[in-house]
């Protein structure tokens, strides 16, 4: 639907759905946190299947990971009882591991997915509450993914919304072609140019 140059597509609705469901979720269970599942949620949301899918899988892995250095975190703060302000240092230090670790197991696309949960995780999570609520919020990401998954099969697009995707796609790609052939261009005008030099 569009709205003078405002448009309502499919992903925005569904964007907006999961947002509603992991708040029901949260109201039916009361330990889901809504706003961890909601973002999980959002962040998972593609414009297919497909799409989902390949993203979702990347994003379990960077759930993993970053729910697990968060939990790391969490039983470090409370086992060691060190002051807060020690996590001026752990927790920059534990991104590190965190980005390390995933373009380790060749999960890049996942890094991102890994860094937030361990930031949700380790700055919404009382070190006092331990680590059952880490695993708890760990959960709540998984959450938020499985709602964007089951809306990417269950709310499809009506024929026409595919086509203005596509439309919007085709344009989008051309433009980026246009962007490719203007930075090939300069490329070679520089080569000239230094060829010329010599």
């Amino acid at each position: 639907m569009q709205i003078g140059r405002f448009r309502l597509g499919m992903r925005t609705f569904k964007s907006g759905l999961s947002v509603m469901i992991a708040i029901l979720l949260s109201m039916i269970f009361p330990l889901v946190n809504p706003m961890i599942a909601s973002l999980s949620a959002v962040f998972s949301l593609r414009q297919d299947l497909t799409t989902s899918v390949s993203f979702g899988k990347s994003r379990v892995i960077g759930n993993s990971i970053g729910g697990g250095l968060a939990i790391l975190y969490l039983f470090i703060m409370q086992v060691t009882g060190f002051p807060e302000w020690y996590r001026v240092f752990i927790i920059p230090f534990l991104v590190i591991v965190c980005i390390s670790f995933s373009v380790g197991v060749k999960n890049e696309t996942g890094v991102i997915a890994a860094i937030a949960t361990f930031l949700m995780i380790s700055f919404t999570t009382a070190t006092a509450d331990g680590i059952s609520v880490g695993f708890l919020r760990v959960l709540d990401t998984f959450f938020g993914m499985i709602i964007a998954i089951l809306l990417n099969i269950y709310v499809r697009p009506a024929a026409k919304e595919k086509v203005t995707q596509i439309n919007e796609d085709i344009q989008l790609l051309e433009k980026k072609e246009l962007e490719l052939i203007e930075l090939r261009k300069k490329i070679q005008e520089k080569k000239l140019q230094e060829e010329n030099q010599t």
